[in-house]
Parts: structure tokens; C-alpha cells; sequence
């Protein structure tokens, strides 16, 4: 039954290769930080994590997982309406609800399960999403799953969200759905504008903060704050596997009616085991700290301005952005491959991005900044990406 299925298998593997869209994984066998060690025994400066704050192995937290540990033990070995909640569960979701200015929120396993499992619940074939065309593809899978009629406008343009509002203005209920951060670019959605047009044609508004939360805004609340209109979204989505601490575990935070339905109807929600204590916990001690100081934004905000103004500097193709997503565009898959493989000889880990991660002809080379680099991080990445853009032809 298999041998033919097999060996169509095999001939898709070679042509991925042959055409070098082949993804090759490395293996870390150190914690996660600024510097990690390979199973080849290199120590190399990670540059495409996306530990922003540089908490995936902060002390803190790793001393709140072991705390919790022996007060709430491993797994939870349930979904949350069976026996699958703990009081670190409910605590956390006070506290990002609080983070965010929103009025409550639900847990999930993963920022893919709470796009997954956010649509279908609240909108039928009577309504409308009207979604930015470079939203991220659980957004684009969670909107699969619902009977709402689909309507798309051209990334971060309001000239063309409006025409779309427009087309969608008969449909019951409109639902505006964007990345705060685009995770392959970098840019910020002009949220500020989205929610005017919002305003304007009677829409609601869903934003995704998992790679803006705790990057974007001076206190680290995401576009919300970058644009002075918390507590004016319906929905947010995030993340605890990025800037809050780089584990696992996403949410859905918004309007308490909102929250409720989903707590009754999401089926990511309702069918998939609770987040371990360990990762609440976690979780709970992060939202604390970045309550108590912004150090740690202060310090990522300077990072990124710094390495981005070297690279522009330095003549190199560089996306428009407001995070800590530095796109260093190089349009071909190959050069992308070869590009990111020299900079690892040199002690520079990053990753070449290229179709279907990326549009046909806009490969890159993603970097993404972290408060845990220092500025000598920061002053070898950028050599090493002159040297090789130099051998490479990419600058002059």
C-alpha cells in the first residue's frame, strides 16, 4: 500500500531540494540565550529567537517553575472545564487581562490554538472577517474553520481595508483581524487608523501581539499601547513562547462576553490539555516583573535601533520596521541558504527565509533582536554580515 505512496513522497523531498527550499534543522544542546552551543560543539550568537526579552533562561522564572513544581507537580492530565485549572491558571489570566487593559481572558496551549479556535464560535455565514493578506497562517487557519464570509485587504492598507469594510457592509457583523507585528517583516499595523475605519463601519477589531507583546510600546503592551488605544479592542491574541518568557502556552484576552463564549464553545479550548502549572507560573512571575520595570524594553528598543541603523548604514536592503524584526531582504532562496551558512562560520546564527515561508522572489534573511545581546553581540553580527554581504556581492 505504502511502496507508491513512498516513492511519491520521496520525488517531492528531491524537488524541494533540488529547487533549495530544503529546511535543515540544528540542534542546541544549550539553554536558550545571546550565546548557544550547537551539537557540533560551536558556540555561535543566536540571532533568530524569538527570545526578546531574553527570559526563556532567566533565573526568576526557572526558580517559579521549580517552586511550582513541588506545590502543583507536572501536568495537569485535563482540559480546564473537566479538572485541567489551578489557581496559577486563573491568576494568569487576571494578569494578562490587566497587562492589556482588557476585561478577561483564556488560556490555550499554544498562540495557534487561540487563532484556531477564535472564529468559528463567535461569527456564522452572515458575517464578515476582513483580514490583512500577510496575517499569520493560524489567523489564516482559524478563518478556514468559520462560516463567515471572507474579505482580504492588502497588508497595513487602510485605503484598501476601507474598500473591503465597504463591500462587507450588508453582512451581520464585521470582524477586523491583523498581526500587530508581521513576524516576516517586521512592520507594525497602523492599528490607530484600523480602529477609526472601525469606528467608522460599525467592525470589530482582532489583533494578534504575539511578536509585539512585550516588544512594542514603551511598556512593553504592544500596539495597543504604541497607539494610546487600549481598552478600545475587542479581541487580542498572544503568546507565552516569544517575548513572555519562550515556552509554550497562548491566550485570547478581550471583552468578558466575548471570553465567556469562547470559554464555553472553542474547541482548541475545550478538547486540548491545560498549560502545565509550571508554564502559569512562569508566566505569572514575568507579567510581574515587566509590571515592575522597563528595563528590559528599554534595553531592546536600543538594541534594534542600534543593529538596524548599522545595516542601513552598511547599504543593506532593510524592511521598514517598528519592532525588533530586522528583514534583510536578498530575494533569492539560494543566496538566502548561502548567505545564513557563511554567517554561522563566522559565529552568527540566523536562518535564510524563503518560499512558502516567505512570497516567491522576497527571500531574507529574518534577524531578530533580543535584550539579552550586548553591544559586542550586536558589533560582531553586523561585521560578520559585512563580510560576507561584501564576498557575496550583496553590498559594495
Amino acid at each position: 500500500m505504502y511502496s507508491n505512496y513512498q516513492n511519491h513522497l520521496i520525488r517531492i523531498i528531491d524537488e524541494i531540494k533540488e529547487t533549495g527550499l530544503y529546511k535543515n534543522e540544528r540542534v542546541i544542546v544549550s539553554p536558550q540565550g545571546a550565546e548557544i552551543e550547537l551539537n557540533t560543539g560551536q558556540k555561535v550568537l543566536n540571532f533568530c529567537a524569538n527570545n526578546y526579552l531574553g527570559l526563556s533562561n532567566n533565573e526568576s522564572l526557572i526558580e517559579a517553575v521549580k517552586a511550582s513544581l513541588d506545590d502543583h507537580g507536572y501536568g495537569m492530565s485535563s482540559v480546564r472545564f473537566i479538572c485541567g485549572t489551578t489557581d496559577l491558571h486563573k491568576e494568569l489570566e487576571r494578569k494578562i487581562a490587566e497587562f492589556f487593559g482588557t476585561e478577561d481572558t483564556l488560556l490555550y496551549a499554544a498562540c495557534f490554538d487561540a487563532n484556531g479556535g477564535v472564529f468559528e464560535p463567535l461569527l456564522g455565514e452572515e458575517d464578515a472577517i476582513i483580514s490583512d493578506s500577510l496575517n499569520h497562517a493560524s489567523i489564516i487557519d482559524g478563518v478556514r474553520l468559520c462560516k463567515a464570509q471572507r474579505f482580504r485587504y492588502e497588508n497595513a492598507d487602510v485605503a484598501d481595508l476601507e474598500k473591503q469594510l465597504q463591500l462587507a457592509h450588508s453582512n451581520r457583523f464585521r470582524l477586523i483581524v491583523t498581526d500587530g507585528v508581521f513576524s516576516m517583516d517586521g512592520n507594525v499595523a497602523p492599528l490607530d487608523r484600523i480602529v477609526e475605519l472601525a469606528e467608522k463601519y460599525d467592525a470589530m477589531v482582532m489583533v494578534d501581539e504575539s511578536h509585539s507583546a512585550g516588544v512594542v510600546g514603551k511598556t512593553g503592551r504592544g500596539v495597543t499601547e504604541l497607539f494610546n488605544i487600549k481598552g478600545r479592542i475587542e479581541i487580542i491574541t498572544g503568546t507565552l513562547g516569544k517575548a513572555f518568557g519562550g515556552a509554550i502556552g497562548g491566550f485570547t484576552t478581550g471583552r468578558k462576553e466575548i471570553i465567556e463564549i469562547l470559554r464555553q464553545r472553542s474547541r482548541p479550548y475545550l478538547f486540548s490539555n491545560s498549560i502545565p502549572p509550571m508554564v502559569a507560573a512562569a508566566g505569572i512571575r514575568i507579567i510581574n516583573m515587566m509590571t515592575e520595570t522597563n528595563v528590559l524594553q528599554d534595553k531592546l528598543h536600543f538594541n534594534a535601533n542600534y543593529f538596524i541603523t548599522c545595516m542601513k548604514k552598511l547599504g543593506f536592503d532593510i524592511k521598514p520596521t517598528k519592532s525588533a524584526i530586522c528583514a534583510v531582504m536578498l530575494y533569492e532562496a539560494r543566496l538566502s541558504q548561502d548567505f545564513a551558512s557563511r554567517l554561522l562560520k563566522e559565529g552568527v546564527y540566523v536562518v535564510g527565509f524563503y518560499f512558502p515561508v516567505v512570497p516567491k522572489g522576497q527571500a531574507r534573511i529574518r534577524v531578530q533582536l533580543s535584550a539579552a545581546h550586548e553591544r559586542e553581540h550586536l558589533d560582531k553580527a553586523v561585521n560578520a554580515f559585512e563580510k560576507i554581504g561584501r564576498e557575496l556581492g550583496v553590498i559594495k
